[in-house]
């Protein structure tokens, strides 16, 4: 029996089930030996406890994976977050899918208001992911956790798929495995769900389901990409930082050489530029300080890990340095400064302006068009 442990998997997140190391993937403890269906101890500990302990693949296995679709004739579906977009999108995706059809599903639209214009949000979706070199066929804007316009999801996926396997991919935390649980629900008998989690890196391996017709969902693991704060922040700073009702804009009037700290996670600095005003986008866990640019660096210096958290004191050792990006704002309207994992403010001036962004080494800074 004990032979055979090899060639099992954890119904879980799909890894290779093992039971002589506790530390590595697919451990199964011995009172767990004899369950069905058999889960690893560490999805038992999420599912039970909510606790994910850290295990992660190689980033060499996860781009391999992503490397065989395109020999595949698959329907790709690629889940994104709408509050980490650029962060979550796959980056080279399109060299890996080669000809199949990619549908693009967009989590997270809860955390926008009520009244956003929800085909303009598509419009700009499309335009980013044609920008990021991505084609899609459709694209499709949902909620995981509201359980909003997920039927659309599944109608779309069951109208795109024709007589074909469905391959699910994303970068972690994206809402992935909800959405294959759904799936599963939809189009299988079978009677498991995958380890839900609000911890990065939660699938492990890919797992591949049996629908009723004889095809499968192919349900990839999550790409864990460095450059989002989310994947590099404490475990403890992660329930600050992932945003779980709709973001309130935090708009504040500036004067050049006026400083936000985003609690000790990131620093804007309004460098130049006409009186304008700046619409912060993020979590309601994180806080926000405004002071002037001057006392910025001293401020940093004596309040971070306590006034200026999260992360905490202790915390912060772990943590890359603070580097600076320098933004110009061009003339002629709105835009985005988004970072990655933290949100975005939005410049809502038409004069133009120079700003630097001082975020954790690595994570992506960049300018874009208004989101909203």
């Amino acid at each position: 029996m004990e032979n055979n442990w090899s060639t099992k998997k954890c119904a879980g997140c799909g890894v290779s089930l093992q039971i002589e190391d506790a530390s590595r993937p697919g451990f199964v403890p011995e009172a767990a030996r004899e369950r069905e269906p058999i889960i690893c101890q560490r999805c038992f500990r999420i599912k039970h406890y909510n606790d994910a302990s850290s295990v992660a693949i190689d980033q060499d296995d996860f781009l391999r994976l992503l490397g065989g679709i395109g020999s595949t004739n698959s329907l790709v579906v690629h889940i994104v977050d709408l509050f980490d977009f650029e962060g979550s999108m796959i980056s080279g995706l399109q060299r890996f899918v080669g000809n199949n059809p990619v549908l693009l599903v967009v989590n997270k639209i809860d955390l926008l208001p009520k009244v956003t214009n929800w085909n303009r949000l598509r419009n700009w979706v499309q335009k980013q992911a044609k920008a990021g070199g991505l084609r899609v066929v459709d694209v499709v804007l949902c909620s995981a956790r509201r359980n909003i316009g997920f039927d659309r999801v599944v109608e779309a996926i069951g109208e795109l798929r024709g007589d074909r396997d469905v391959y699910v991919v994303g970068a972690t935390n994206v809402g992935k495995s909800t959405l294959v649980n759904r799936l599963i629900a939809d189009y299988s008998d079978l009677g498991r769900e995958l380890t839900v989690s609000r911890y990065p890196g939660t699938t492990l391996d890919a797992i591949s389901i049996p629908l009723d017709d004889g095809r499968s969902i192919i349900d990839m693991p999550g790409i864990v990409y460095k450059s989002r704060l989310s994947e590099i922040v404490p475990r403890e700073t992660l329930h600050a930082l992932l945003p779980d009702k709709p973001l309130k804009p935090l708009t504040y009037q500036f004067y050049e050489k006026q400083t936000l700290f985003f609690g000790g996670l990131a620093r804007f600095d309004f460098t130049a530029g006409e009186r304008q005003s700046f619409t912060a986008y993020l979590s309601s866990g994180i806080p926000v300080h405004r002071t002037k640019q001057e006392r910025a660096d001293e401020l940093y210096d004596n309040h971070r890990g306590e006034m200026l958290s999260p992360p905490s004191r202790e915390e912060l050792a772990d943590m890359p340095p603070l580097v600076r990006h320098n933004l110009r704002i061009p003339p002629g309207g709105p835009k985005d400064i988004f970072i990655s994992g933290l949100g975005w403010i939005k410049a809502n001036g038409s004069t133009g302006a120079v700003v630097d962004v001082y975020a954790p080494k690595g994570i992506k800074v960049l300018l874009r068009d208004c989101i909203l």
